[in-house]
């Protein structure tokens, strides 16, 4: 003996709602694929803007030869 029944329109409601509840888990899913994408590229970017303006050297230093002794008076 049942204590309710459910109505087709009720069926009907709870398939909508199970439906609906599965798209929302979906798109949330390709939503943060989505974004870590992003956020890879956005790193890519970001090294090679860094790479691309490091700075450059005016000059190039010579090597210094031996140390020149120093004059001391006293």
């Amino acid at each position: 003996m049942p204590i309710a029944k459910i109505t087709g329109q009720g069926l009907a409601a709870i398939a909508l709602s199970v439906a609906l509840l599965w798209a929302c888990f979906v798109g949330e899913r390709l939503m943060v694929r989505h974004t870590l994408d992003q956020r890879v590229q956005l790193m890519r970017e970001l090294h090679r803007m860094q790479r691309d303006h490091r700075a450059q050297p005016v000059y190039v230093p010579t090597p210094r030869g031996p140390h020149p002794t120093r004059v001391t008076v006293g």
